[in-house]
C-alpha cells in the first residue's frame, strides 16, 4: 500500500468509526458474553467494509484563474482522502451572485466557501436561522481542526458557536508594487510619504521614465474595488479607521472621518492631474493588472505577494523589466499605519438543506481535518513535490513553468484550511528578489495594523441591508473622486446612508460594543 492509501485509510477509518457509532450506545458491559463480542466483531468488520468505499460529496469555491485546472491535483487528493469530489468552481467576480442564487434555489453543494469576511456577515441571518451546522460540538474530534487558532475562530463566531472553518490569511498584504527601473531611471528612492508617492505618480507619467520619449505613461493602475484595490491601503496611510473607528467614545463608520476625506481628495487629484488610469471605478483587476505588466502603469497598490506573478507575466514582454516592493508609506502626522484582516479570508460552511445527517457532516468534517495534514496541505499550496515543487531548506521551491502551477496547482489554494501555522505546510523559496522581501514586508506589517473594531460585533440593520448600504458610500466615494459630485454632494450621500438605516448600524454597533465590554 503506499503511505498515501495508508495515511488514508487510517484517518478515515478511525473517522467513519466514529461516525458509525453517533448516537449508539458506545458503554454495554462487556459481560455480555461472547454473543455480544462477536456481534462487535461483525459491526466492526462491515464498518470497516463500508469505510474503503470513498466518500462521494461536492464543494462550492471561488475560481482565481481563467481555467478550470484539469484532474491530476484532484485526482491525488482524493486518492489520499479516499474520497470522490465533485468541485463547482466559480469564478471569483460572479462568486457572491452564485452564492445568493444558490442560497435562493435551495441548490447548495455540501460544503460551501464563503468569500470573505462581507459575505460572510450577509449569512448571518440564515446562520441564526439555523440553515447552517454549528460544528464547535466536533471541533475536538478532530486532531488537526483543533488546532486552529482560538482567537481566528473567535473571529468567525455567530452568538458565541462556530459554524466555520476558516482559510488564514496573513493580516495584512497590503503595499506598494512599483516599475524600480523607472524609478531608478529618474533618479527616485521608493517613496518614505504619501507626498513622496504622489510625486512618483507624478513623475511616472510626466517626466517619460521609460525613455522612449513618448507621452504614454501613467503614474498609479487602480481597480473598481475600494477595498482590495488601492483606495483602502491609501487610506491607512492616511490613518483612515479600518471599517469603523472611535470616535468622542463612540463608534463611527470609517467614511465619517476627516481621513476618509482627505484620502479621497488624494485620490482626485490624482485622477485630475491624469496620473492614474481615468476609467478606474468601472476597471477589472485583470484589466488593472494588464496596465502595470505591459509598461502602461508604474505603480500598482495591493498585495505585495502579486510581485512574482506579475513580473512572471511582465518580463515576457520586457525581459529587462524591474520591480520593487515597499510598505511604509507614512500619512501626513508622520505614522504608518495599515488595515488589517480579522486573520481569515474564505471560510467554509455546511448547509443542513444538503448535508442532512450528523454521520455525513461528520465525514465531511473528517475530510477537511485530512486537508490540514502537511502531506495534504503541501499538495493543495504547492502541487505534487517533484514535479511542482522541490524542497530546499525546508521550504517549498517551485520548479514548475508558472503558468503550469498557476493552471494545475492555484485553483486547489481556494480550498485549503488553516494556514502554515496550523497545518504545517511549507513556507515558500523565492529565487526573485522581490517576492523574498515581499514576503518580508508582510510579516513586517503586523507591526503597524489598524483592527476592525467590529469584527465580533453585530448589527441586525447591516446584516438585512449592508450591501445596499455599502453601495450608497461606495457610490459616492467613486464619484466624488472623479468629480462628479463634490463634498456638499458626499454629505448628501452620508445623510442618505443614514436615513436608510446607517443611523440604527451606528446605534445597533455601539450597544454591541458596549455589551461586549460589560462581560
Amino acid at each position: 500500500m503506499k503511505p498515501r492509501q495508508k495515511f488514508a485509510a487510517a484517518v478515515f477509518s478511525s473517522l467513519f468509526g466514529i461516525a458509525a457509532l453517533a448516537g449508539c450506545a458506545s458503554n454495554e458491559s462487556a459481560s455480555n458474553g461472547g454473543d455480544a463480542d462477536q456481534t462487535d466483531q461483525t459491526e466492526q468488520s462491515e464498518a470497516g467494509e463500508a469505510s474503503s468505499e470513498p466518500f462521494a460529496f461536492s464543494i462550492m469555491a471561488n475560481l482565481h484563474t481563467p481555467e478550470v485546472p484539469d484532474d491530476k491535483i484532484l485526482n491525488a487528493l482524493e486518492e489520499s482522502t479516499n474520497t470522490e469530489i465533485e468541485i463547482q468552481w466559480v469564478p471569483d467576480n460572479t462568486y457572491v451572485e452564485r452564492l445568493n442564487s444558490a442560497f435562493a434555489t435551495n441548490s447548495f453543494a455540501d460544503a460551501v466557501f464563503m468569500k470573505n469576511q462581507t459575505t460572510f456577515v450577509q449569512f448571518k441571518e440564515a446562520i441564526r436561522d439555523d440553515q447552517f451546522w454549528e460544528i464547535g460540538p466536533y471541533m475536538e474530534q478532530f486532531e488537526n481542526l483543533s488546532k486552529l487558532d482560538e482567537q481566528v475562530l473567535a473571529n468567525t463566531m455567530v452568538d458565541g458557536k462556530l459554524y466555520s472553518i476558516y482559510q488564514a490569511r496573513p493580516l495584512s498584504r497590503q503595499g506598494l508594487i512599483y516599475r524600480k527601473d523607472w524609478a531608478d531611471n529618474l533618479g527616485l528612492e521608493a517613496p518614505e510619504t504619501t507626498e513622496d508617492f504622489y510625486e512618483m505618480m507624478r513623475a511616472f507619467t510626466e517626466d517619460d521614465p521609460d525613455g522612449d520619449g513618448q507621452d504614454d505613461t501613467i503614474g498609479l493602475t487602480d481597480r473598481s474595488d475600494l477595498v482590495y484595490g488601492a483606495f483602502k491601503t491609501v487610506s491607512s496611510w492616511f490613518n483612515t479607521p479600518n471599517n469603523w473607528g472611535e470616535q468622542d467614545g463612540k463608534l463611527m463608520p470609517e467614511f465619517m472621518f476627516p481621513e476618509y476625506k482627505q484620502t479621497m481628495d488624494y485620490f482626485k487629484d490624482l485622477h485630475e492631474n491624469k496620473y492614474m488610469n481615468q476609467d478606474f471605478p468601472v476597471t477589472s483587476k485583470t484589466d488593472q493588472q494588464t496596465l502595470f505588466k505591459n509598461g502602461t502603469a508604474g505603480a500598482y497598490i495591493g498585495s505585495m505577494g502579486d510581485v512574482l506573478s506579475l513580473y512572471e507575466d511582465a518580463k515576457e514582454l520586457n525581459p529587462d523589466i524591474e520591480f520593487g516592493v515597499h510598505n511604509q508609506i507614512k500619512g501626513p502626522n508622520g505614522e504608518y499605519q495599515i488595515w488589517a484582516i480579522p486573520g481569515y479570508g474564505n471560510m467554509v460552511m455546511f448547509p443542513k438543506s444538503k448535508v442532512e445527517s450528523e454521520e455525513e457532516l461528520l465525514k465531511i468534517l473528517g475530510f477537511f481535518d485530512a486537508l490540514m495534514t502537511p502531506e495534504n496541505a503541501n499538495l493543495l499550496y504547492w502541487g505534487i513535490e517533484g514535479e511542482n515543487y522541490e524542497v530546499v531548506d525546508g521550504r517549498a521551491n517551485v520548479i514548475a513553468d508558472s503558468s503550469v502551477q498557476d493552471r494545475e496547482v492555484k485553483p486547489f489554494q481556494s480550498i485549503e484550511v488553516g494556514g502554515p501555522e496550523t497545518n504545517g505546510r511549507y513556507e515558500g523559496v523565492f529565487p526573485y528578489e522581490a517576492k523574498e522581501k515581499a514576503e518580508e514586508l508582510i510579516k513586517d506589517n503586523e507591526n503597524y495594523l489598524i483592527h476592525d473594531p467590529t469584527v465580533a460585533l453585530d448589527s441586525e440593520t447591516f446584516i438585512e441591508n449592508g450591501e445596499r448600504l455599502n453601495q450608497i458610500i461606495q457610490d459616492a466615494t467613486w464619484k466624488y473622486m472623479i468629480g462628479q459630485i463634490d463634498e456638499a454632494g458626499f454629505e448628501s450621500a452620508v445623510e442618505d446612508w443614514k436615513n436608510q438605516g446607517g443611523t440604527a448600524v451606528i446605534e445597533e454597533y455601539n450597544a454591541s460594543y458596549e455589551e461586549l465590554n460589560s462581560n
